[in-house]
């Protein structure tokens, strides 16, 4: 999933891009810009990347027969 090659281009995980203090990044094209941005010029570095959290799995709906052999 991080090494995907069609990736949405964002300016969190560009190459150029480097964060800045707060919810801020520095493109040497566009200037100060937030994460969620992008141009023309996105190069992805997947070490910036940060994958989702996994789900919590859900153990509700199991019942003790479950768990017996």
């Amino acid at each position: 999933m991080l090494f995907q090659k069609k990736i949405e281009p964002r300016c969190a995980y560009c190459k150029r891009g480097t964060p800045l203090e707060g919810e801020q990044i520095l493109c040497p094209k566009k200037g100060v810009v937030t994460p969620a941005g992008s141009c023309r010029s996105f190069r992805y570095d997947p070490l910036k990347r940060v994958p989702p959290l996994p789900t919590a799995p859900d153990f509700s709906a199991l019942k003790e027969e479950d768990f017996k052999l």
